[in-house]
């Protein structure tokens, strides 16, 4: 039934639908990711740890955005690391819907997918986190699971419609190498008000398009 109202929502014939259920993410702290500033071209990032630890710069942490994963390997397998060890679900297709179900529990609490398309994988965030005490927002975003280089050819484009209303959030991803978080604190990526959420979801769910292209132009738009 989700499946069907989703693509209820978006007119494409046959597009893919995920469901996604929401998760409550066991790693929020304030410092968690004060090392993200430290990512370079090459896509070296030194772990967001509290202490000097010895770091081989050919590792990577974990990416994952919802647990203190102790984990480091290199960038390759970090598509397979978060397939067999926590679970997130992978779509292939250039266009996707991404159904995030039970939008109405409290923050934080994070809605997470992998896409695999153009020969790349992309890890879709969607969390709701109070940036000011009592007034908990939605921030979306892809990141590519590649570096901040290939990060830039391409252009993904995030779209809400219903009700005769359409907000469409287009941008370059931004690379997995870099903090999740940082890029939530900076507000570059899609973000919505509660109220402006429950315009565009329907029974607690809350469907998003998700389309990637190739692109060298760095565009950011939001509109409605």
């Amino acid at each position: 039934f989700q499946h069907y109202k989703a693509k209820r929502v978006f007119s494409a014939a046959g597009q893919l639908v995920c469901v996604v259920n929401p998760t409550h993410s066991l790693k929020y702290a304030p410092t968690r990711c004060a090392a993200a500033q430290a990512s370079t071209e090459q896509g070296i990032l030194p772990p967001c740890h509290h202490h000097e630890v010895v770091h081989d710069p050919q590792l990577v942490p974990c990416t994952c955005p919802l647990f203190s994963c102790p984990w480091e390997g290199h960038l390759e397998v970090v598509v397979s690391h978060l397939r067999q060890t926590h679970r997130i679900n992978i779509l292939q297709g250039a266009e996707i819907v991404f159904l995030a179900t039970d939008m109405h529990l409290p923050a934080p609490t994070d809605w997470i997918i992998m896409h695999s398309c153009l020969g790349h994988q992309f890890l879709l965030v969607l969390r709701k986190q109070e940036k000011y005490e009592g007034h908990p927002q939605f921030f979306a975003t892809m990141m590519l699971i590649g570096t901040p280089t290939q990060a830039n050819n391409f252009t993904y484009r995030l779209e809400l419609n219903r009700n005769q209303r359409r907000l469409k959030w287009e941008a370059t991803p931004r690379s997995i190498l870099e903090c999740v978080d940082s890029v939530i604190s900076d507000g570059d990526c899609l973000v919505l008000n509660t109220s402006l959420a429950q315009l565009f979801s329907d029974n607690g769910s809350l469907a998003i398009g998700i389309a990637i292209t190739t692109s060298k132009v760095h565009s950011s738009e939001g509109e409605m």
